[in-house]
């Protein structure tokens, strides 16, 4: 806490300019989008990165949001660009510089840029832990973290994952967990109807494990299942849905661009990633009182308890899933039970201020 605030005058003011270097929309953007609508007033925030579409999205959380746009780095010998970003990072005059890293190896030059600034803290923040691998990228990257003010990622297990990913000390980096904002707006229609609606969101592919999803849902003969997404495993789920015999009872919604107003219609949402950071459709379903069966990796088990707020199955476990899915389908008041217990505890630990609380005190002790 400031000086200032300690005689009655508030926090002091924070100029933070966020770097978003995605060209595609994805949860690292959105989790974003969620800090910058919920930061207290005395963060100020300014949003950098390269893609005019995405920053108008992430923008949108938060009117009158200064949106500057700046090259893309493509590789060790685009020195125009790294300068270009440089230069655009000094003019805002930043106290703290946030990198946000959908993985961890998207943004090197950029951290780099950052740390030459004299006066700014630079915080990174990782949403998806895996190894790098490029190894010269790799080597700036142990080069780079080392000066970070803060390292952060969005789970305990995520941020242990970086630790061992990147050869870093244990507990070098820091957990400011997810958060998502309440519920807003009556569902959408429904893309299905039955006496038992699974749902599924995310994108379409491996790490997402939906072709677990549909072997499991074949032990489920009286349920749907509605796929909300796109991704390059599209097409082989569609042909594994055929071959399996499915296809009249899995719809393929595609992308959505609000998939919260679809989760209403699901008896259950179903998570079988075989990898994750912290899902956002994970919180959001809680918080929609949506019960959830979800593979217990990353940061998954610190949301769903098991049989607590959720159902936790082991990744690439089909009869443990199907299990899981039947256990809600036959017991509405188990389903019920769990729905309550996770729309509590998502009001409670993951709603977007709270993200956006840890993150305003994360600033202020950086800021000494």
């Amino acid at each position: 806490m400031s000086v200032d605030a300690d005689r009655g005058q508030g926090p002091r003011p924070v100029r933070l300019t966020a770097f978003c270097g995605a060209t595609a929309w994805g949860g690292a953007e959105v989790v974003l989008g969620h800090l910058l609508g919920s930061l207290p007033s005395h963060v100020r925030p300014q949003l950098l990165g390269v893609d005019r579409a995405v920053l108008d999205r992430v923008a949108a959380s938060r009117p009158g949001l200064p949106v500057v746009v700046v090259p893309a780095v493509r590789g060790k010998r685009d020195v125009g660009a790294m300068w270009a970003q440089r230069r655009a990072l000094a003019a805002t005059r930043p106290d703290v510089v946030q990198v946000n890293l959908p993985v961890p190896f998207v943004e090197p030059y950029t951290v780099l840029a950052a740390l030459t600034l004299p006066r700014a803290r630079v915080v990174a923040v990782e949403h998806l832990p895996m190894p790098t691998p490029y190894p010269r990228v790799a080597q700036l990257l142990r080069l780079t973290t080392v000066r970070l003010a803060a390292h952060v990622a969005v789970s305990a297990a995520a941020a242990r994952d970086v630790e061992r990913f990147g050869g870093l000390p244990a507990g070098s980096v820091r957990v400011v967990r997810n958060g998502v904002p309440p519920p807003a707006g009556p569902p959408a229609a429904p893309l299905a109807t039955g006496t038992f609606v699974i749902g599924a969101v995310g994108r379409l592919e491996e790490q997402k494990g939906f072709d677990v999803l549909l072997r499991a849902l074949v032990e489920l003969p009286a349920a749907h299942l509605v796929v909300l997404g796109s991704g390059g495993e599209g097409p082989a789920l569609g042909r594994l849905a055929d071959e399996l015999g499915l296809r009249s009872r899995v719809t393929f919604g595609g992308w959505v661009a609000r998939p919260t107003e679809q989760l209403p219609n699901f008896d259950v949402l179903a998570v079988p990633s075989r990898h994750e950071g912290l899902p956002l459709v994970v919180l959001e379903a809680m918080a929609a009182g949506v019960p959830v069966v979800a593979a217990d990796v990353g940061g998954i088990g610190e949301a769903v308890s098991d049989d607590g707020t959720g159902l936790l199955v082991r990744p690439d476990d089909v009869a443990g899933l199907a299990y899981a899915l039947r256990r809600l389908a036959a017991d509405p008041q188990l389903a019920g039970r769990l729905a309550a217990a996770g729309r509590a505890r998502a009001e409670e630990e993951f709603t977007a201020e709270a993200m956006a609380r840890r993150y305003a005190a994360l600033y202020a002790e950086l800021l000494g």
